[in-house]
């Protein structure tokens, strides 16, 4: 079986994904054919996320999560809910700082028919800086329950200033 057979069906599935947000919206009939779409489409999810997140529309970014997120953090331990995630973004990130993608750093697998992961590095810049002065790195997991896709596991480490 070639790689591409079996990546196939995810890439169909994840193309709902990418239909959350209307930035990232896709014709019904164009499925994605390829890694590099898959990526695209990753992005864009990515990007629809940290919109959210950075605009502290906290609706917007709950519908992103499961309600059983766990969110692991090198600094801060574990976080158990998605209730409890995004209160502690309403207290801790809103107004405060924003998270911008490092370009060139998203990296997207499949999970076989189940669901997809993908990692990247990441700035956090003080509100009003110029300079973002943290970096970090993440792994999401996405998983896909009865066509609807949601972040079930965050995993932020490797914070360190940054260069």
């Amino acid at each position: 079986m070639r790689v591409l057979d079996a990546v196939c069906p995810l890439l169909i599935v994840l193309g709902q994904v990418a239909n959350h947000a209307a930035s990232a919206a896709t014709p019904a009939d164009a499925a994605p054919t390829s890694s590099a779409s898959l990526t695209r489409q990753v992005e864009a999810i990515d990007r629809d996320l940290f919109d959210a997140f950075n605009g502290c529309e906290l609706k917007k970014l709950e519908s992103f999560f499961s309600p059983a997120l766990e969110f692991y953090h090198d600094l801060n331990g574990v976080t158990w809910t998605r209730e409890r995630f995004i209160g502690d973004v309403q207290k801790n990130v809103c107004g405060k700082f924003r998270r911008e993608l490092v370009p060139g750093t998203l990296e997207v697998f499949p999970l076989g028919t189940w669901g997809a992961m993908y990692s990247g590095t990441h700035r956090f810049c003080q509100a009003g800086a110029t300079r973002c002065e943290g970096i970090g790195r993440f792994m999401h997991i996405l998983e896909n329950r009865d066509g609807a896709w949601r972040i079930t596991r965050i995993v932020s480490y490797d914070h360190r200033a940054a260069p």
